[in-house]
């Protein structure tokens, strides 16, 4: 936005003042009310050229600078989720804050213990899923506590997972994982399969929205079959507060660096 200075302003309206009673009063000839126009254009353009002064352009490029080397870290369901809460009228990003990352852990026991991984597909013989996320957080941003709202919605439309926490957002990188999960396995409240949906709002204001996928777990798919539905060798925890919180044995960024590792 452009900023005139105050005395500027002042001069520019004596100036338009008195060039409108001469133009209004007529006592003066065709040339000379051109040459007031002229003049006055002059002074806008003067008062316009010192509004855009080297320290406001360098400020405009400084602030630009860290918005272009967040489009370079920014995944691609990031930048999914940012469009789609854009489609829904989410601004984006909010007050310089901006959504690096977003995504689901899935978590599984077996037989050699908890097997945590990065999905877009669930299904019932997943113990649990949390959602997590990264931001990136410019200095004014920086130094207080945000309220993230999670949201998980199912293909029916129903809220199965609502989730609300307090984060206290640090200048740069800032990674946020839940502190609770949606049980899978025998919950009751997890029916069907389709397309699902996280919704992520931070102090209120739609941030991003991330589309996943529930399906069938190997049961369901044998018993489509007619087949004979195998043992299950992991245990399901009934409630967030059991065991399986407990044991995570890795933080977000292990995690993710891990996953990359092998998938190259």
């Amino acid at each position: 936005m452009l900023r005139f200075r105050r005395q500027n302003m002042i001069w520019l309206g004596v100036l338009t003042g008195l060039t409108a009673l001469a133009l209004v009063a007529g006592t003066i000839n065709p040339a000379a009310q051109v040459l007031l126009l002229t003049l006055l254009a002059a002074a806008f353009g003067f008062s316009l050229f010192n509004a855009l002064r080297p320290e406001m352009l360098l400020e405009t490029v400084q602030q630009r600078v860290p918005m272009a080397a967040q489009g370079n870290r920014q995944s691609a369901q990031a930048r999914e989720a940012l469009e789609r809460a854009a489609k829904r009228g989410a601004i984006s990003p909010l007050g310089g804050l901006n959504l690096l990352d977003v995504g689901l852990i899935a978590t599984r026991r077996g037989e050699d213990g908890m097997i945590m991984r990065r999905t877009r597909s669930i299904s019932k013989d997943d113990q649990g899923v949390r959602p997590f996320l990264m931001l990136y957080v410019p200095p004014s941003e920086a130094d207080r506590t945000a309220k993230l709202r999670f949201e998980m919605i199912d293909q029916s439309g129903r809220e199965v997972y609502i989730h609300e926490m307090n984060c206290y957002l640090r200048d740069g990188e800032v990674s946020v994982t839940t502190d609770d999960h949606l049980p899978l396995g025998q919950n009751p409240q997890v029916v069907g399969n389709g397309t699902w949906d996280l919704r992520i709002y931070l102090d209120g204001q739609l941030l991003g929205m991330h589309e996943f996928t529930l399906a069938p777990s190997e049961a369901e798919r044998i018993n489509r079959l007619g087949g004979k539905v195998p043992q299950q060798r992991f245990i399901i925890p009934e409630s967030h507060d059991s065991e399986h919180d407990e044991e995570i044995p890795m933080s977000l960024e292990d995690l993710l660096r891990d996953q990359k590792r092998r998938n190259r």
